[in-house]
C-alpha cells in the first residue's frame, strides 16, 4: 500500500519500514513516540509544534516537564512520559561506552569463544561466528541441535544469517560429545559445501572448528581448508 493511502499517523512508521529510519525527520520521529495527534493536527504536526516551542532542540526538549509537555493539546500524561521515557533513553545511551568487539586472530581466540557453548553439551550442536572485515565478531550464532553423534547445517540457513548481519567472513563448529577430535567423512563434506557456497557470495570460510570437553581441532590449522 503506498505511503499516501494510509492515516495521517501511520505514515511516519511506513515511512520508517520502506527507507529507514535515517530518512525520518526530528518531528516524524516524535510523532512515531507519540502515536497519535489531536482533533485538529496530525501527530506530525503536533510533533513540529513541540519542537518549534523549543527552537528544535531534542536538549531543550529533554528539560520540560510531565506537565510541561500536558500543557500541548493532545498530549495526555502517558504521551508525555512516552516522549520523557525515550529522551531519557537517548541520554543513558550517550553516557554508555561502545563495547569493543572481540577480534578473531587465531583458531584458539575461536575456540574461547565457542567453547562456552560447546563444550560440555551432551548433543551435538552447530554453532557459527560471523566477522566483519577486521575479523571482528559481529554475530554468534546456534544453527542446529541434532542427536547423540550428528547435527546437520542448512547451508542456506548459514548464509542468510551472515547477509543479514552483513557478514564478510564465518567461522564454524560443531561439538563433538564422544570426545573424538577426528573429523568425520561428513564433516568434511559439510565444510566443504559451505567454503563452496561462501565462495559465490565472497564470504570466506575462516575455519571450521570441532570442540569436545577439553580440546578442540581446526580444519584450517591442519590445513583442510
Amino acid at each position: 500500500m503506498s505511503i499516501k493511502f494510509l492515516a495521517e499517523d501511520d505514515r511516519p512508521r511506513e515511512k520508517f519500514l520502506l527507507k529507514g529510519k535515517s530518512s525520518l525527520s526530528d518531528s516524524e520521529l516524535l510523532a512515531i513516540i507519540m502515536g497519535s495527534g489531536n482533533r485538529d493536527e496530525t501527530a506530525v504536526d503536533l510533533a513540529r509544534r513541540i519542537l518549534a516551542s523549543v527552537d528544535n532542540s531534542w536538549n531543550q526538549l529533554s528539560l520540560l516537564s510531565i506537565k510541561d509537555l500536558m500543557k500541548f493539546k493532545g498530549v495526555g500524561e502517558v504521551k508525555a512520559i512516552s516522549i520523557t521515557t525515550a529522551l531519557e533513553i537517548g541520554r543513558r545511551r550517550m553516557g554508555q561506552e561502545v563495547p569493543e568487539k572481540p577480534v578473531i586472530t587465531s583458531s584458539n581466540s575461536a575456540y574461547q569463544i565457542f567453547r562456552n557453548h560447546l563444550s560440555d553439551l551432551r548433543t551435538e550442536e552447530f554453532w557459527a561466528i560471523f566477522l566483519n572485515q577486521s575479523n571482528k565478531v559481529i554475530h554468534i550464532s546456534q544453527l542446529t541441535q541434532g542427536g547423540i553423534n550428528q547435527s546437520i547445517v542448512d547451508v542456506r540457513v548459514l548464509f542468510k544469517t551472515a547477509l543479514d548481519h552483513f557478514s564478510t567472513a564465518i567461522i564454524i563448529a560443531h561439538n563433538h560429545p564422544s570426545g573424538n577430535l577426528k573429523p568425520s567423512r561428513e564433516d568434511i563434506d559439510i565444510t566443504q559445501q559451505i567454503k563452496a557456497a561462501g565462495n559465490m557470495l565472497n564470504i570466506q570460510l575462516l575455519d571450521h572448528l570441532i570442540i569436545t570437553q577439553d580440546s578442540y581441532f581446526s580444519f584450517a590449522d591442519d590445513g583442510l581448508l
